[in-house]
């Protein structure tokens, strides 16, 4: 049985994740941390990391940026691997992150999801073979109307994928309005769309002559986020010191 600190137990991601866990034999979360204590929990919730004295094989964070820091020395003191999920962090966080790395078990990804992760590998071999035959890349994401940030962190990691097969040589080009002449050959158009309650919608568009092939990702709940850090943990947990990524869950 692999234990699990949630580090933000009590914010929408980290109710998903007990949920998720509470039907899961070989997982179990034994502490929770979070400022909050609106929730109660099936575990012993602590306010902050320094504070949790209860022994784990693995840490979930779904937290804030503003408690990265502490949490990264914590898991470096007491060397337990941490499935780090927070966004928004600084560039000094994320310095930060490398340099625990060196030290601890790290994962950290752009998007938790199985299936985004899926779509980051196969996006490699379409892109091989359908950049050099002259296909125009377009990427449009999909978000609900709260998202403050754009494009999304998913987009631009799908962009990335492609862009290492070719020596990062495209340039990524998010407004069209300002600039009147024809697409250039080496750009990947990023397009960011916010409305209603979308959780998170990705289409990498390969637009060639006479045909189009459509790579899409729909995230219909948060859970397939939760799922995927789940399966993160269940992979870090015992693993020594270094970087991971969700490519590393996958194979």
């Amino acid at each position: 049985m692999i234990k699990v600190i949630m580090h933000g137990c009590n914010g929408k991601m980290g109710q998903t994740i007990t949920g998720i866990i509470a039907e899961d034999a070989d997982v179990e979360i034994v502490a929770g941390v979070d400022v909050s204590h609106h929730i109660q929990n099936t575990y012993p919730v602590f306010s902050h990391i320094r504070e949790c004295d209860v022994e784990a094989d693995v840490v979930i964070d779904f937290g804030a940026a503003v408690a990265i820091d502490g949490l990264l020395e914590y898991c470096v003191e007491k060397q337990v691997p941490c499935v780090l999920c927070t966004t928004g962090l600084s560039n000094e966080q994320l310095v930060a992150v490398e340099e625990s790395a060196k030290k601890v078990a790290i994962l950290k990804s752009a998007n938790m999801s199985l299936g985004v992760n899926i779509l980051l590998k196969l996006l490699k071999d379409a892109a091989a073979v359908l950049a050099p035959a002259g296909f125009d890349i377009e990427i449009v994401e999909k978000h609900h109307n709260l998202k403050i940030d754009a494009p999304s962190g998913t987009a631009l990691a799908l962009a990335d994928s492609i862009n290492e097969e070719f020596d990062n040589s495209y340039e990524y080009v998010y407004d069209r309005s300002q600039v009147r002449e024809k697409r250039g050959t080496k750009e990947i158009g990023i397009s960011a769309v916010r409305g209603g309650t979308i959780v998170g919608d990705h289409d990498v568009i390969f637009a060639g002559i006479d045909e189009v092939i459509t790579f899409s990702h729909r995230a219909y709940s948060k859970a397939v986020f939760g799922k995927g850090a789940v399966q993160a943990a269940k992979f870090l947990a015992g693993k020594p010191a270094g970087r991971y990524e969700m490519s590393d869950v996958i194979g």
